[in-house]
């Protein structure tokens, strides 16, 4: 984080990424995982991996332990609840977005009726 950045700022535009919030669920499925895993469980490089886990250290909600080679990364109590949150509302906007799509075929169908009728 920057010394004079706004921390409002800082969480909006790490959270209002695709990448940095898969990473918070794909962790919260896991007590822990490699950097490794988490970059392939959300289709990420490895490097921009390390830097979005670097920030949520400093910002409280992974932590790292480290063990001969391999550094394992885990969730916070407070990285767990932010996951959970997420977890929720991005299950809302599938259920949102499968509403929207009947919605659409349904007007779809209601208009090729109505061409057919008028002919």
């Amino acid at each position: 984080m920057k010394p004079k950045e706004n921390p409002k700022t800082v969480f909006e535009n790490l959270f209002l990424h695709e990448k940095p919030v898969k990473m918070l669920i794909s962790l919260k499925n896991d007590r822990a995982k490699y950097t490794t895993q988490v970059s392939k469980d959300v289709d990420c490089t490895y490097s921009h991996t390390v830097k979005v886990l670097d920030l949520f250290k400093k910002l409280g909600l992974v932590t790292f332990d480290k063990k001969g080679r391999i550094k394992h990364v885990k969730l916070t109590r407070d990285g767990d609840e932010v996951a959970l949150a997420f977890e929720g509302i991005t299950k809302h906007f599938a259920r949102l977005s499968g509403q929207i799509k009947e919605d659409i075929i349904v007007k779809k169908d209601a208009k090729t009726k109505e061409k057919k009728g008028k002919k």
